[in-house]
């Protein structure tokens, strides 16, 4: 069976996979498969089924890309996401940039150079960007202590996560849990 992987950006949750699994099924493609920033459809696309699947695409968000360097960067994006969001950052006995690197076959530095152009910040920066979303989440839901988020998210300490968030928010995690305001910002928006 011959299939062709289209690589597609903005994908964050298991809501956009299931839309752009819905948009592509809508153009008629056989799918294969679809995870965090890439689908898999059987056959290949010709150049105007691929302009209808970019549109359609649009319409929901979504970013069909077809540049090499773009495609490495959202696989950056989407490994950090689910690592962050979706794994258990507690149970990592590797570095994040070796898991990264294994990950997606290439060197960290090379990877980290082509995240930084392109990104115009670091993916380690990147990666606490994602985990201070991910302490407000749990902040909103109230369901974990602080200690129970730090020691889930990798941090080595409670000081060390309240001090990191305090240096993206402004604001200390009991403050901001005691506000209850929706500092939260959209995973495609970080």
């Amino acid at each position: 069976m011959n299939t062709t992987v289209l690589h597609i950006k903005n994908m964050v949750c298991p809501r956009c996979i299931k839309m752009v699994r819905y948009v592509l099924e809508h153009q008629e493609l056989a799918v294969v498969d679809v995870s965090l920033g890439k689908a898999i459809v059987e056959g290949a696309p010709d150049a105007e089924q691929i302009g209808r699947i970019a549109k359609a695409l649009e319409e929901e968000g979504f970013t069909l890309l077809d540049d090499r360097r773009l495609q490495t960067v959202e696989s950056i994006k989407n490994f950090v996401i689910e690592t962050v969001h979706y794994g258990e950052l507690d149970e990592l006995n590797e570095n994040f940039s070796t898991l990264l690197s294994q990950h997606l076959q290439k060197d960290y530095q090379q990877l980290s150079k082509l995240f930084s152009e392109t990104e115009h910040t670091t993916i380690e920066q990147y990666v606490i960007q994602q985990k201070i979303e991910r302490v407000k989440e749990l902040l909103v839901y109230n369901e974990l202590t602080l200690s129970e988020i730090a020691y889930k998210l990798g941090y080595s300490s409670v000081a060390h996560l309240s001090g990191q968030f305090k240096k993206v928010t402004g604001l200390t995690p009991s403050h901001f849990k005691a506000v209850k305001e929706e500092k939260r910002k959209p995973l495609d928006k970080i």
